[in-house]
């Protein structure tokens, strides 16, 4: 009974020592493991300059581990980093050898990344004339340089391209001109006339030849300026495309001033098909020329790879409007392009029609809001189909105004109402949570 006791005695003695060097194994693997965790998340931020393995191994070395640590890989480029660690060490038993067991090998290993993805960016902003009213353009101006500097990324500048889409009346293409093919009848401004059909694709059509736009305004009877012509020619209002250079943006948006109608349709289709691939060549050329700074080589990226958002800001403060054409026989001569680019046509029907002329004998209307709509809904569509965000911005409309853009955007969250100084709110916003979408962890 005696020996039994003994025996058992042992025994009991032996599992209790073998639980101790157990929990005592367990405390020093959640110990590296820890440190493992830890360290590696440290060195594989994109803020952290420091080498990798020096902020892993200086982990070990604080929690007094050091020699456990046996690897760290590295791989990083511009937009991301990836750092892996291991450890393996031993914990000699104090009882478990009565068992057989000398020691407890332990190891760990973890793994952390950061990518900041490629971002590309169409900022496409209403500066038709009613945002003369109610201080709506300084508010905007304020709103659009605080959304270019939140997200444009000073520490990561290849990462995010923005492109500046001014629009009226029309859109002034400006240096994208010289790069497509273009009918041209004057050297006033460059906006062209892109056909309807091509409002069902977020591509553009790189290969067509695009009428150049007539240089003329149709509006005010009182005097024979052209202050407001359908195509705007001030450089404010030309399209800064595919731009990493945040001040210079900053710069253009704070020279912008109220002009003429608005056609929201055509500022959207601008901007889809500058995130649309089938820019790329045009982009590339662009840079080898200096028209673009050379980081932008490479863009509009691909619409499937997953390290590329793309998103559209479509703001404005009213609907599509009517705008008008003169017609075909009364501009198809040099004497006529240079008649209608320094006389107002309404004016000049006013005083100077005789009878037997009608005033709808010298121009037609091309768009009306009704069909500016329906434009309006094909592009959306198309650039939902091709991937791409769009966040839509209604400042200070009516009801109608807001529930168009609110069907282009992405969804019923991605739209926003604004009034007055809280545009900026709205602006930042949009921005942030394009930042928050461009970082993984």
């Amino acid at each position: 009974m005696t020996h039994l006791a003994v025996a058992a005695a042992i025994t009991m003695i032996a599992f209790g020592g073998l639980g101790i060097d157990m929990m005592h194994a367990e405390l020093t693997r959640a110990k590296i493991q820890a440190t493992l965790d830890r360290s590696v998340l440290a060195a594989a931020d994109l803020d952290n300059m420091l080498v990798p393995g020096d902020v892993v191994y200086d982990y070990f070395a604080k929690m007094g581990v050091s020699d456990a640590l046996t690897g760290v890989q590295t791989t990083q480029a511009a937009n991301y980093k990836i750092v892996s660690a291991q450890a393996a060490t031993t914990h000699d038993s104090n009882f478990s050898h009565i068992l057989g067991v000398d020691r407890f090998d332990i190891g760990g290993h973890s793994k952390a990344q950061e990518w900041v993805n490629y971002v590309e960016v169409s900022l496409v902003l209403d500066i038709s004339g009613s945002m003369a009213k109610n201080n709506r353009m300084t508010n905007m101006k304020n709103a659009a340089q605080l959304f270019v500097d939140t997200v444009m990324d000073e520490n990561f500048p290849d990462s995010v391209s923005v492109s500046l889409v001014p629009y009226s009346e029309h859109v002034n293409a400006g240096p994208l001109a010289n790069y497509l093919n273009v009918n041209r009848s004057h050297n006033y401004a460059d906006c062209l006339e892109i056909p309807d059909s091509e409002y069902t694709s977020a591509a553009f059509d790189t290969a067509a030849t695009y009428n150049q736009m007539q240089y003329y305004q149709w509006n005010y009877y009182g005097d024979n300026g052209l202050s407001n012509t359908v195509c705007p020619s001030p450089a404010y209002a030309r399209i800064a495309p595919v731009n990493s250079d945040a001040e210079a943006l900053k710069a253009q948006i704070r020279e912008f001033q109220p002009r003429a109608g608005t056609s929201i349709f055509m500022g959207m289709k601008w901007g889809t098909g500058l995130l649309d691939p089938s820019m790329r060549a045009i982009v590339n050329q662009m840079a080898a020329d200096g028209v673009v700074p050379n980081n932008v080589v490479g863009r509009p990226f691909d619409t499937d790879r997953r390290d590329v958002g793309k998103h559209i800001v479509l703001m404005t403060d009213g609907m599509n409007d009517k705008s008008f054409r003169i017609q075909n026989w009364a501009y198809n001569q040099p004497s006529m392009v240079e008649h209608w680019a320094n006389n107002n046509l309404w004016y000049f029907n006013v005083n100077n029609v005789t009878d037997g002329w009608n005033w709808d004998d010298f121009y037609t209307q091309r768009y009306d809001r009704w069909y500016g709509n329906a434009l309006l809904d094909r592009i959306c569509d198309a650039a939902k189909e091709d991937g791409i965000t769009i966040w839509t911005v209604a400042f200070e409309t009516d009801s109608n105004g807001s529930q168009v853009l609110e069907q282009c955007a992405s969804s019923p969250s991605h739209h926003f109402d604004a009034s007055g100084a809280e545009l900026s709110d709205v602006f930042y916003s949009i921005a942030r949570s394009i930042n928050q979408l461009r970082l993984v962890e």
